[in-house]
């Protein structure tokens, strides 16, 4: 697959991701699908595998409001690196976060098969 279309895949994820758009983000990734959120004392730490860990994941992020703007595309071979930044706030506590992150996704055959985040996970624990 081109490397255009690889962006236009990982842009096509990200805004479904930012509508909340289950469907659209399942329809995106393959069934086997692994997304990896570093930290501790986040409750969206983890390492989300399949589908059902996808819907899992995105339940969780209820939990939170989150503006976040992708802000630059770094590509080689099947691999999108999204460099961005993120606001946001924990619903429970009310406290806010200021986050700068980087996703490292994995494409293949038009399918998201590999999230890892690079996130402030301090930032998001003390904000929990």
């Amino acid at each position: 697959m081109s490397i255009e279309k690889n962006v236009q895949i990982v842009k096509n994820f990200l805004a479904a991701l930012g509508r909340r758009d289950k469907q659209g983000l399942l329809a995106l990734s393959a069934e086997d699908i692994e997304w990896i959120i570093p930290g501790e004392d986040w409750p969206l730490a983890g390492t989300h595998r399949g589908h059902a860990g996808l819907a899992d994941l995105l339940q969780k992020s209820e939990m939170l409001e989150t503006s976040t703007e992708p802000l630059e595309f770094v590509v080689q071979g099947d691999r999108v690196l999204v460099v961005g930044f993120a606001t946001g706030r924990i619903k429970a506590t009310n406290r806010t976060f200021e986050d700068h992150w980087v996703f490292a996704i994995t494409v293949r055959n038009g399918k998201l098969t590999n999230v890892r985040e690079y996130i402030d996970t301090l930032a998001l624990a003390r904000a929990s």
